[in-house]
């Protein structure tokens, strides 16, 4: 945990926001010529906890993934755009929310491929055990919309939880 005394002032959502760039090489496809979900899941994993990690600035473990559902296959030699902000803050716990996408290189088109939600929890660097994090700073109508919905699902987890 931070120092009883510290105040962590709020932090705007822009401040961790993360958008990671892949190519969808053979090793990444399924026999089918297509990124396998794993490897999207894995990039998914990887995008949303630097986010996370950007906005509480310590290292953080995953600690839930809502459920994800594939829209569209990423053919080898595809390109994966991955966008990743923080959602919701809550004391040691964020909501990060991933939007996957298919960029067709010729065009710059983009397709939807998948989206998920996972909760992160920050960690203190030398005892691992579980650290305030600072409060979310939503600043446009959308980022104000995410958290009021993130605060919901994250009711929701709580509960299933019990």
């Amino acid at each position: 945990m931070s120092q009883p005394n510290e105040v962590l002032l709020p932090r705007p959502v822009t401040a961790s926001k993360v958008e990671m760039t892949e190519i969808v090489f053979p090793n990444d496809a399924n026999p089918l010529g297509n990124a396998m979900g794993g490897r999207v899941m894995h990039w998914i994993d990887i995008c949303a906890a630097v986010c996370a990690g950007r906005h509480a600035r310590t290292p953080v473990v995953t600690a839930n993934v809502d459920n994800i559902d594939f829209l569209n296959p990423v053919p080898v030699g595809g390109i994966v755009v991955l966008l990743a902000s923080v959602n919701f803050a809550g004391r040691t716990s964020m909501e990060v929310g991933v939007k996957v996408w298919q960029e067709d290189r010729a065009t710059g088109t983009r397709k939807h491929v998948a989206s998920a939600y996972l909760t992160f929890v920050s960690l203190d660097p030398v005892t691992k055990a579980p650290r305030t994090v600072p409060p979310l700073a939503p600043e446009t109508d959308d980022e104000r919309r995410r958290f009021e919905a993130a605060k919901q699902r994250r009711a929701h987890r709580l509960a299933q939880r019990k």
